[in-house]
């Protein structure tokens, strides 16, 4: 299949062009950048040798008029302006947050801008998602945040308040995009944590309650905290409900277990061992650790992926295996790098 690849220069274009390469059904055909068009695909990420000689074309329709299967990887509010200009006919992953939010008031309230509507949301790992995936031409690839939190609280549905959900959540800087900001210079993030979007602004919050509410068939409320941390990428997730029964930490082990039991990609670990970001880098895979804090009847849930592999190209990938029929592992049955 011909694959395009729209707003190719970023950390998500990247990794994206990164797992096309070796992707067994996806031929990379079209490949576009605006402010880095013109420029040798190496010369801003170095490690794709495979396009070594290839480089960024300005955005043109007419680049994409034979693909298949097109990806946008474009700041929030772009991808709504090219769709119109782009082939019917071709099957599309958003990973943009233009068309993932139900609601015109929340995308206005966290967004701004004109609303453009909703897509099937991407979700990959967890049903009714994966079956309207399968059967959809335009997907909304999730937020990086948004899938480590739905993924952890998921489960917990018919265990914990989902009305009343508190995360604290540390990101690599990637999650930030590539345009230079001094707050993300080395000299700035090098052995120093910060909270950021703090007390309930991040623009993941509408995205994460209106999935836990289909799932859950409640109104789901979280209340989220962002930290930067010093790496350049991975989240690690902590997320805490108020247990509606009493279980005890195996019972809601086996539980999760068996809640991803069918799933290629979603671990729930050993119990005593915890999720770690370095052994996800660059893979498709997530892991999830579960205990009961039996001093404050709350569930406690750890969650880590790769914000560019999961939470961005990998999950985009994934998505469209699903949409064109093929494993929904082709091309990301691999490891995380480990350290």
């Amino acid at each position: 299949m011909k694959i395009g690849v729209v707003g190719a220069s970023g950390y998500a274009g990247g990794e994206l062009l990164r797992l096309l390469a070796s992707h067994p059904h996806f031929e990379v055909t079209a490949i576009t950048a605006h402010s880095n068009a013109g420029e040798q695909i190496t010369s801003v990420h170095p490690h794709l040798q495979n396009y070594a000689g290839k480089r960024f074309n300005e955005f043109s329709a007419v680049d994409f008029k034979d693909c298949d299967l097109i990806f946008l990887a474009l700041p929030h509010g772009e991808s709504a302006k090219v769709i119109a200009t782009l082939p019917t006919s071709a099957k599309i992953v958003d990973l943009g947050a233009d068309y993932r939010l139900e609601s015109a008031e929340q995308w206005n309230k966290y967004y701004g801008g004109d609303y453009a509507g909703v897509w099937t949301y991407g979700l990959a790992d967890i049903e009714p998602f994966k079956s309207l995936i399968s059967k959809s031409i335009k997907v909304a690839n999730p937020g990086c945040y948004a899938t480590s939190i739905a993924l952890g609280a998921a489960p917990a549905a018919s265990i914990a308040d989902l009305s009343d959900v508190v995360v604290v959540a540390a990101s690599g800087t990637t999650g930030a995009g590539r345009s230079a900001k001094i707050n993300l210079i080395a000299s700035e993030i090098a052995g120093s944590l910060t909270s950021y979007k703090f007390g309930g602004v991040h623009q993941h919050t509408p995205e994460i309650e209106q999935a836990l509410t289909k799932l859950s068939g409640t109104a789901a409320k979280i209340s989220f905290t962002p930290i930067l941390a010093p790496m350049p990428r991975g989240i690690l997730a902590t997320i805490t409900a108020k247990m509606m029964k009493k279980m005890s930490t195996e019972e809601v082990h086996a539980l999760y277990t068996k809640y991803f039991a069918d799933s290629q990609f979603v671990t729930v670990l050993p119990v005593g061992s915890m999720p770690k970001t370095a052994s996800l880098t660059g893979s498709n895979h997530v892991q999830i650790q579960v205990a009961v804090d039996g001093h404050t009847s709350r569930l406690v849930v750890s969650v880590a992926l790769d914000n560019l592999g999961k939470g961005a190209a990998a999950q985009a990938i994934q998505n469209a295996n699903l949409m064109c029929g093929f494993d929904e592992a082709a091309g990301l049955a691999f490891d995380g790098l480990g350290v």
